[in-house]
């Protein structure tokens, strides 16, 4: 195991083990414990009580978080026609159809976010093997492939995040920066923990939330009040 520096020593020093925070003491110690020279993101970590090898116990989608992420997103719009326009207007910050396609299979990737119009998916689909991985697949239930461009590039640019339980069923999803206030951070948090309770699967057995961290990148974590 990797030793860890003296900053992230003392960071742990601020943090009672075993105790579990209210959410603004969490936040307020998370935004002590990050030291680093660049504005660590604040990330939220929570471990649901489903097994995601079951496809009815697997807990994805999108969220727009109310005060955004801190990270200014690349957005790319495949999509032609009238909607190239709209695309465009909303701040999309690349628009286009096969050349986009053509310029992707080169191994171009300079975009965060890809979204398209249904009717390109026929092209799109020919990038599932270069795009999947990447996490850049536009899917319908990200909202990222969707008639209504304007409103996804926009949701997008506010600071929409994507949720998505890994192997173990935890979630880890960012929530902001450290220079955010207190109270930004904390309004981010409750939307996102409750969109993850409303979309419980009804598969799911027992205590659901199980357990809520928060960090900041180069920071230990801070284990939160259940709610």
């Amino acid at each position: 195991m990797a030793k860890k520096g003296k900053k992230y020593r003392a960071a742990a020093e601020l943090i009672e083990e075993g105790k579990l925070y209210e959410v603004d003491e969490a936040v307020e110690l998370v935004k002590k414990t990050s030291t680093a020279k660049f504005d660590e993101t604040i990330e939220m970590h929570v471990r649901l009580g489903v097994d995601p090898k079951y496809n009815d116990q697997q807990v994805r989608g999108a969220v727009v978080l109310p005060n955004g992420t801190g990270k200014s997103k690349r957005v790319l719009v495949f999509t032609k026609g009238e909607k190239v326009k709209e695309a465009e207007e909303a701040g999309a910050d690349f628009v286009g159809a096969e050349e986009l396609v053509e310029k992707i299979k080169g191994g171009w990737f300079d975009f965060d976010v890809a979204v398209a119009t249904p009717d390109m998916m026929g092209i799109v689909g020919r990038l599932g093997k270069l795009l999947g991985p990447r996490g850049l697949m536009p899917n319908p239930k990200l909202g990222t492939v969707t008639p209504n461009v304007a409103q996804a590039v926009s949701e997008q640019k506010a600071g929409k995040v994507e949720y998505r339980t890994d192997k173990a069923g935890n979630i880890h999803c960012p929530i902001g920066k450290a220079s955010f206030e207190v109270d930004k951070l904390r309004e981010n948090y409750q939307t996102l923990l409750d969109t993850l309770i409303r979309v419980k699967p009804a598969a799911a057995k027992g205590q659901y939330v199980r357990s809520i961290t928060l960090s900041a990148t180069m920071g230990p974590g801070v284990a939160v009040v259940l709610p």
